[in-house]
């Protein structure tokens, strides 16, 4: 039998080089990268938008999402910005992104109504759920979690991300699609008293497809790319399902801003892995449970017993409507994606614990049933939810539904104690919750002028519409800065050993090379062994040592031969970067510390006073350097974010939003001048804007 060649289908371009210019350059089409290019583009500045994929798809939230958290300034909420934006620092002890939270509470329904103004849908507009207690019948939107305070929406996040390319494309962003950013260009002056200070002017990176090399010049840089991944958990036989965010999402804004010299922290941070099928997991929300795109369904053991919910003060909540009630006595509760065992103060209705279950004489497996549950609230949770969050539209909602499972007549099986669907070592981990990122100040901007950072690239990151809520914010702040400076100039030097380093797998020989699974798997073992539940110096030092041994023994052997495994390759090469900037961090921090899920064999005391802050780390001539940071260092959120922010609230004082409430022009150049609260000015039909209106 002839053997079948695969012949490449794109133009070979390796060698080839393009150089872009534009004032504003954003690497990374999620939701962040997207609403940073339109802030910037909205300001009239030229931009240019750099995506590993198709942006109309890519990203953690390219396939959709369910739910909006925090939008404390839409019409039916109870809660302040401050209020929601605090609680979050203190029920994370203060390891927590203070400013990137309340931007996200301040300005996220801004970005919801911006969604929608550009044809993604937010509203039940065809009233399917017309009467549910979960929904409000003026506006039309829906709330899940806390049914009093309703600032957590649930949404059609499905039809975001090509409404979000649409509006890239009519504001006239520069986009470059299935392009691998694989280095930040950063140029070293001295500044005024001698003292040498870098500024970013740029990024260098490939296509994909066809390998050519690009050269992005630019007066300011967005990084929004996504957070790490696949750093101890990878089977090379399950690739796709390796994490719960995407595949291609696996941290190298991270590993390229460590290499450039930018500042993180909490980089030790890491918890107990929650999903992988690179260990013993389901797919993300396709086994019974009552959390997040699930809450709060019905829940019973092996008898059919039901199991039951109570409140914060262990009362037994006899209906479904009142598991979606605070308390007798408190304001509101956290629920969400960051949110797992809050403290008392926040603490939401609950079904009880697994150990008292047990006692109790619950018996296993337990079941998620939503038969038992009222009929809007079995179909939001299966029809809307599940068929909306993007990792279970597909595999979840579609399959099972094609397989035959019915909510009103089935129950679906809980392979976890909670809501994962599994239960992992300790030495198996994940950057979940709110992990480390990049530090950043009330601009965004990270230590370097001119980089500026949002979303799942800053530390302490939460869900959707913080990624859009901050990239929006960090893009106008790059803009503004890119007016006062021209573009840089690019060292030779540095291209040409970034086009050497890029290009090397190609060169290598297919029979005596590895691929790129093989220095994964390693990377991923090294990281359990090394750098697992339990810290220590020891353990910590060999780790670096053996990662620094496959810098040397396995990455000039990994071969590549398409534009396809080469950016494979650069991918394992970010993540072998993280994974030594995590070990860096680890050592960095001499103390045991539960909110951080931290923990060290020769440091047992947990943590200490004097070890209660930001420990920032970055790399400086082959070295790791830190710095030490108070947690509170954001100051009072709403002084801070106002002093900063008045040109932005006197423009978008968009406090309420009913339906009804005349609408902004969905098209015009202006948009986010016209976005107005019903108690300002409203332009009349036909009547034109002034530019600075």
């Amino acid at each position: 039998m002839e053997e079948m060649k695969y012949t490449w289908p794109y133009a070979n371009e390796a060698g080839q080089e393009e150089v872009i210019e534009s004032d504003v350059l954003v690497l990374g089409g999620g939701l962040a990268g997207c609403f940073a290019a339109i802030a910037a583009a909205r300001s009239g500045l030229s931009v240019t938008l750099v995506e590993k994929g198709a942006a109309e798809r890519s990203g953690s939230g390219g396939t959709g999402f369910d739910h909006w958290e925090s939008a404390c300034t839409n019409p039916c909420c109870q809660v302040t910005p401050e209020e929601i934006a605090s609680a979050y620092v203190n029920e994370q002890d203060w390891y927590s992104n203070g400013i990137a939270h309340y931007i996200e509470c301040r300005e996220g329904y801004d970005r919801l109504l911006d969604l929608e103004s550009f044809g993604g849908k937010v509203r039940d507009t065809d009233d399917e759920f017309k009467g549910a207690e979960f929904r409000d019948d003026e506006t039309k939107l829906m709330f899940a979690y806390d049914y009093k305070n309703r600032y957590t929406i649930r949404v059609w996040g499905s039809t975001f991300k090509p409404a979000l390319v649409k509006e890239l494309r009519r504001l006239g962003v520069k986009l470059y699609d299935r392009t691998e950013a694989t280095a930040l260009l950063v140029e070293q002056k001295a500044d005024a008293d001698g003292t040498l200070k870098k500024r970013g002017i740029g990024a260098m990176g490939m296509n994909v497809h066809t390998g050519k090399f690009c050269i992005f010049r630019a007066k300011s840089t967005v990084l929004t790319m996504s957070r790490p991944a696949r750093v101890w958990l990878f089977n090379p036989d399950t690739t796709g399902l390796c994490e719960f965010r995407p595949m291609q999402s696996i941290g190298s804004g991270h590993a390229m801003g460590w290499r450039a010299g930018i500042e993180f922290t909490m980089m030790e941070k890491s918890v107990r892995a929650e999903f992988s099928a690179a260990g013993r997991s389901f797919p993300p929300y396709g086994a019974g449970n009552n959390h997040n795109t699930w809450y709060a369904a019905t829940m019973v053991d092996a008898r059919g017993v039901e199991i039951p919910y109570v409140d914060r003060d262990g009362k037994e909540l006899k209906t479904v409507s009142e598991r979606y009630y605070p308390a007798p006595g408190q304001k509101f509760f956290l629920k969400g994606g960051v949110i797992d065992e809050p403290k008392y103060e926040y603490r939401g209705p609950e079904t009880l614990n697994f150990e008292e279950l047990m006692k109790r004489g619950y018996q296993l497996p337990f079941y998620a049933d939503l038969s038992r549950m009222p009929e809007a609230e079995r179909k939001v949770i299966w029809g809307m939810m599940v068929g909306e969050e993007a990792k279970t539209k597909i595999p979840i909602y579609q399959n099972y539904t094609e397989r035959g499972f019915d909510p009103e007549k089935h129950m679906l099986q809980s392979y976890g104690t909670g809501w994962q669907s599994a239960n992992f070592l300790e030495q198996e981990r994940q950057f979940f919750g709110a992990p480390g990122g990049v530090m950043h100040d009330w601009d965004m901007k990270t230590n370097i002028d001119g980089i500026y950072a949002a979303g799942d690239q800053v530390y302490a990151s939460d869900c959707a519409g913080f990624a859009c809520a901050t990239g929006y914010y960090a893009g106008r702040k790059a803009a503004d800065y890119a007016r006062t400076v021209s573009l840089g100039e690019v060292n030779h030097a540095d291209v040409e050993a970034e086009k050497q380093r890029l290009y090397a797998p190609l060169y290598v020989d297919k029979e005596d090379g590895m691929s790129w699974k093989e220095l994964n798997m390693a990377i991923s073992k090294a990281m359990q062994n090394y750098c697992g539940g339990v810290k220590c110096d020891a353990l910590l030092l060999e780790g670096l040592d053996l990662l620094k041994s496959f810098e040397t023994e396995i990455v000039p052997k990994l071969t590549a031969s398409n534009p396809h495994d080469l950016m494979r390759i650069h991918e394992v090469l970010d993540i072998l970067t993280v994974s030594q900037l995590v070990l860096h961090a680890s050592l960095a921090r001499k103390s045991s510390s539960a909110p951080l899920f931290f923990r060290r064999s020769d440091y047992t005391e947990m943590d200490p006073e004097r070890d209660r802050h930001h420990i920032l780390i970055h790399q400086e001539n082959g070295e790791a350097v830190t710095r030490i940071v108070p947690l509170d260092y954001f100051g009072d959120l709403q002084t801070e974010y106002e002093k900063r922010n008045m040109d932005y609230i006197e423009r978008y004082a968009v406090k309420k939003y009913h339906a009804g409430t005349v609408q902004p022009e969905k098209n015009s150049e202006n948009f986010e001048q016209e976005m107005v609260s019903p108690d300002l000015k409203i332009r009349s039909e036909g009547e034109e804007a002034s530019e600075h209106e």
